[in-house]
C-alpha cells in the first residue's frame, strides 16, 4: 500500500467531487458538496501557494486528500479524507505516520480535530501519541507535541 502525498492539481476535481459529493464520506464533516463548492474548495485550500490540502494517490490514483496546515502559530492540523473503498486498509494509519514525519522540521504541535462520534480518527490519533484535550465548537481536539 504505498501512498504518495502531493500538491493538487486542476485534474483533480473529478474524483474529489466524487469524495465530497459521497455521503458516507461527509456524515461527520458537512453536507455533500456540489461540484461548485468542490470546486471553490479545491481552489482556495488546494491549488493556492500555501496549500491546505494534499492530494493522496495509491497505485490506483486518487485515493483521498490529507489536511496539513498551520492551525495557529504554534501547531499543525493534520487530517485525512479518503474514499470508503480505503477506509479500514492501513490508509489513515500510514498517513498520520507520513504527516508526523513530515512535521518534524517544522517543531510545531499537531493537532487532529474529529467529531465525537468519528471514534476511528480519535483511535488513530491516542495511537500516534496525540492527547485528547477536550472539545472545541463541537469537535473533539487531540493534540501532540513537537
Amino acid at each position: 500500500m504505498p501512498l504518495h502525498i502531493r500538491k493538487m492539481r486542476k485534474n483533480d476535481l473529478e474524483p474529489m467531487y466524487q469524495l465530497l459529493s459521497d455521503p458516507a464520506v461527509m456524515k461527520y464533516l458537512e453536507p455533500p458538496f456540489t461540484k461548485e463548492k468542490t470546486e471553490s474548495f479545491l481552489n482556495t485550500c488546494g491549488l493556492t501557494t500555501n496549500p491546505r490540502i494534499y492530494a493522496v494517490d495509491n497505485e490506483e490514483g486518487f485515493a483521498g486528500y490529507v489536511i496539513f496546515h498551520e492551525y495557529d502559530e504554534d501547531s499543525l492540523e493534520i487530517g485525512w479524507v479518503l474514499f470508503p473503498r480505503y477506509w479500514g486498509q492501513g490508509y489513515a494509519s500510514e498517513l498520520t505516520r507520513q504527516l508526523i514525519e513530515k512535521s518534524l522540521q517544522t517543531k510545531k504541535t499537531l493537532i487532529i480535530e474529529c467529531d465525537p462520534e468519528q471514534t476511528v480518527s480519535g483511535h488513530i490519533a491516542e495511537k500516534y501519541g496525540f492527547i485528547y484535550q477536550g472539545r472545541k465548537n463541537g469537535l473533539d481536539i487531540y493534540r501532540r507535541d513537537a
